[in-house]
């Protein structure tokens, strides 16, 4: 997408609101159950899931029926219950953390869902309902008349052939379900809290990455795990970082990532050794003396990083930037964009009301060219790699209305590689910092984004 910016009449510029899911009320009444936690596009683009703070997680499919990318509900399931480890006297949410889709094989779709502590790997599939076909009953006694005195014997009726001529009952189909069932459960392999879950491109394993460890799967194998990355200090009191994500590399089934609260990501191959913590490659921006300050540590923990399509490139997400990496480059980011540079001076109310620790996603476009992260007031922003030319949506319930984006909620402005977006934002004060878009998904095919807004899905294309 070209974002020559200054000319909003073309239309690559022209992303619309396309439809939501969700209450679509005015009520602020949000039940914290139906909080979307996660949003996932499928390989195809054709199946969208998400996952909510109540451990469900719901399907929705392409509406073929429909011109453009339009979806409608496809099922709904409970995928984590509410947990106590009585050893530890812990209290395990059922919050969904990650959704990832396995590539399809067959008529079925396998997903891996993960709350704090357990993985589940899905199936869900067509079934058939069946029922005994009444007709064939009621020929032979549905039909017959009432019970008449006793009569001679008669002879049972036979085929030509000279055997009985049974009536036997028929199944047939009358109704179709979409089932879900839990396939593979992986439990008991994390100490602390899963952040991360990462569907390799052999097809065969996946990554989960908690605190401190990263462990490697068969999704035949629920019961046995590698452990390939264990930053654990012998001494807790000696920890100065933890693991905030994890990336298999999307070409090279060799290749991870991972990224620290100490704002690096390393880049790692299983084919060096057993553990990949010490070999790893690592990406590092230093920071500037002259920003430093009490909040620098918490600031600079990176809350998600993501590939490119091709594996070529990096996007990594802190609190105030989004940072664009190139594999072959560890010293320096290619562009840095600067998306809450203007809440520098709030730092100190942000910590107080917790939201310094939002933890904001990021994701590539299908086609590699653009770049998108969420921000406050239900903002999301989309910037083009080459221009940084920056794209502002509002997941706002005003769209029902207009049923499109009007100007005040398109906003277009202009970048550059150096020094970031040069750009005016709104006025801090007027923030709602109640409503953040902090989960979205592009579809790897279109230009079509899915964003999670507290307990609506919106869906925006161009």
């Amino acid at each position: 997408m070209q974002a020559v910016l200054g000319s909003t009449s073309e239309p690559e510029n022209k992303w619309k609101f396309a439809q939501c899911f969700g209450d679509k009320g005015d009520s602020d009444d949000v039940t914290e159950a139906d909080i979307i936690s996660a949003v996932e596009f499928d390989h195809t683009g054709d199946y969208l899931a998400t996952g909510d703070k109540g451990g469900r997680v719901v399907l929705f499919e392409r509406n073929e029926s429909k011109k453009g990318c339009e979806y409608k509900f496809h099922t709904e399931f409970q995928s984590h219950e509410p947990e106590f480890d009585y050893l530890k006297s812990l209290e395990i949410e059922e919050k969904i953390n990650k959704i990832k889709w396995c590539r399809r094989t067959n008529a079925a779709h396998f997903l891996l869902s993960t709350n704090d502590k357990t993985i589940k790997l899905w199936k869900v599939f067509e079934r058939n309902l069946k029922v005994v076909h009444e007709s064939n009953l009621m020929d032979h006694h549905a039909s017959q008349p009432a019970p008449s005195p006793p009569q001679p014997q008669q002879p049972v009726p036979t085929k030509p052939n000279g055997s009985p001529s049974l009536a036997l009952p028929k199944f047939v189909i009358h109704d179709t379900i979409i089932a879900a069932v839990p396939r593979r459960i992986y439990a008991n392999a994390h100490a602390y809290h899963i952040n991360s879950i990462s569907v390799n491109s052999d097809g065969e394993t996946y990554i989960s990455a908690d605190d401190l460890r990263i462990n490697l799967w068969n999704l035949d194998i629920s019961d046995q795990s590698f452990n390939i990355v264990d930053i654990k200090p012998a001494n807790m009191e000696e920890l100065t970082e933890v693991i905030t994500a994890a990336e298999f590399h999307p070409l090279q089934c060799n290749l991870f990532m991972y990224s620290s609260s100490k704002g690096t990501i390393k880049l790692a191959d299983m084919r060096e050794s057993a553990l990949c913590d010490q070999k790893a490659k690592t990406f590092e921006m230093p920071e500037d003396p002259t920003n430093r300050s009490f909040f620098s540590e918490i600031i600079s923990s990176i809350s998600d990083v993501k590939f490119s399509r091709d594996g070529r490139y990096i996007l990594s997400r802190d609190y105030l930037t989004l940072k664009l990496w190139d594999i072959n480059m560890e010293n320096k980011p290619l562009a840095t964009v600067n998306i809450h540079e203007h809440l520098r001076s709030k730092l100190c109310d942000l910590y107080e009301n917790d939201c310094i620790f939002d933890k904001f996603e990021c994701t590539f476009s299908g086609d590699g060219k653009n770049m998108m992260t969420g921000s406050y007031s239900n903002n999301l922003q989309i910037y083009n790699c080459d221009t940084l030319g920056e794209i502002t949506l509002q997941a706002d319930k005003s769209a029902f209305k207009a049923k499109r984006l009007g100007s005040a909620k398109n906003k277009i402005t202009l970048g550059n590689r150096n020094g970031g977006i040069k750009t005016r934002r709104d006025d801090v004060d007027m923030i709602d910092f109640q409503k953040k878009i902090l989960h979205a998904s592009w579809h790897p095919n279109e230009n079509s984004i899915a964003v999670a807004a507290t307990n609506n899905l919106f869906i925006f294309t161009l």
